[in-house]
């Protein structure tokens, strides 16, 4: 079966009751089953406990969209958090914080469970990676989501003992990198590559954050290093977007939980800490990178067969959506290239997006494969407000500025337990595309 390291009964019937009760709430039927292609998929005989978690009920999305903008109106601006250190934290060579760095907000009591599983898992001498993918699919807990990261990426090996080690050899690796090739970016066969580096970070978000000049210099230099080591692909814009989850995720390990990271003063933060985050970064980025490279070498032919598949995965589960877009003449490459090249990164708020890669880095080929049936999902979301667009030039603006500006963990768990169904209905089947 397809995603072997998880219970797919578990995740199917939990999928199947979100989307059923998701559909009661707005007050129409419950979504048709998707049209399952040979082999017909065995019903499930027992439901077993849901593993997607606890997935709470929420508006329409215009509704939600429409609401979330009007408190936004009514809220008085929040008062700026305090921005300094807690003066009990130890700080290792990229190693877990004290306990104190993390907060002390309070957890629900399921919360509190599933963070002592996590934790558990990982003081394991050798830690049960299929055991932790499943448990991150649902989410990962802020205060060991840095940890169990660097776990799923490969990063860092699943011994205890040697992860410390691994961590200094690969931080030393990365400052030898920069030794050695980061006063070439000068040089003319690199200037290209490195002035658009430069135009392209002022550009992403969040702003406050990247437009720290240490933060840009940072990204400057993770993205060179990786261009001049991958010369097959080189720097292709939208590789600049995947940088930020993973920065933030590791700058969060060491700021308290309350503190707004749109805020944080990257100069607040110790220098060896930044350091170590820097190179964990580029680790980390590297590995995804390792398993998409093909959506950035020349003429980007993976974001090309990305999106052809996507046209037919959408043909197959929504046909009216497929042919409206159509008729207005809107053509996939003009809004799911982004969706493809950025991994939706431009279409969420950054929160999702770190929700969201949670689930990527459990499931296999995540970020290759998996995004795929998320980006079919996020379309279809969407298919009320899209039938409603009757002209291609309204139609397209919506199609490029999707109204998820509200969106939290609960719209981002919808929409796993969708793109989960969809895979899990088409992934096995050798002509799933075509009808």
């Amino acid at each position: 079966m397809a995603a072997q390291s998880l219970n797919t009964e578990v995740v199917m019937e939990t999928a199947h009751r979100v989307l059923r009760n998701h559909s009661q709430q707005q007050g129409r039927p419950a979504p048709q089953q998707v049209p399952t292609p040979e082999p017909e998929l065995q019903p499930v005989a027992e439901p077993p406990p849901a593993l997607i978690g606890d997935l709470r009920l929420v508006k329409s999305v215009s509704e939600s969209h429409t609401s979330c903008a009007a408190e936004s109106a009514s809220d008085p601006v929040p008062l700026q958090r305090s921005q300094s250190l807690p003066h009990s934290a130890t700080v290792t060579l990229g190693g877990m914080p004290e306990p104190s760095t993390l907060g002390s907000s309070a957890l629900s009591e399921r919360e509190a469970s599933r963070l002592d599983k996590f934790k558990q898992l990982l003081a394991e001498p050798n830690t049960d990676l299929e055991e932790l993918r499943k448990l991150s699919w649902s989410g990962i807990p802020k205060p060991v989501r840095p940890m169990t990261w660097k776990l799923l990426s490969g990063y860092l090996p699943a011994n205890v003992e040697r992860r410390p080690a691994t961590l200094q050899r690969k931080q030393k690796e990365y400052f030898a990198f920069i030794e050695h090739y980061y006063d070439s970016r000068n040089d003319e066969v690199h200037q290209d590559t490195y002035r658009q580096i430069h135009i392209d970070i002022p550009r992403m978000s969040p702003e406050a954050l990247i437009l720290q000049p240490k933060v840009t210099e940072i990204f400057e230099r993770i993205l060179f290093i990786w261009a001049i080591r991958h010369p097959a692909s080189g720097y292709v814009q939208g590789i600049n977007d995947l940088v930020t989850p993973f920065f933030v995720v590791f700058i969060c390990e060491y700021i308290v939980e309350e503190e707004d990271v749109d805020r944080l003063n990257i100069s607040r933060v110790p220098a060896e800490v930044v350091r170590n985050v820097e190179a964990d970064t580029y680790w980390c980025m590297s590995k995804l990178l390792d398993g998409i490279q093909d959506n950035y070498t020349f003429a980007q032919p993976g974001i090309q067969m990305k999106v052809k598949m996507l046209e037919e995965l959408v043909s197959r589960i929504d046909e009216p959506v497929h042919q409206h877009l159509d008729q207005h003449e809107v053509r996939y490459l003009q809004f799911a290239f982004r969706w493809m090249n950025n991994l939706l990164m431009r279409e969420l708020p950054l929160h999702c997006t770190i929700r969201l890669w949670d689930t990527y880095q459990s499931e296999p080929e995540g970020f290759s494969h998996f995004h795929l049936y998320v980006c079919a999902a996020f379309l279809v979301r969407w298919r009320k407000e899209i039938l409603e667009e009757r002209d291609f030039q309204e139609l397209l603006l919506f199609l490029q500025n999707l109204p998820t500006a509200c969106w939290g963990d609960e719209d981002i768990s919808l929409l796993l337990a969708e793109a989960y169904r969809l895979k899990f209905a088409f992934a096995d089947a050798p002509n799933h595309y075509k009808k």
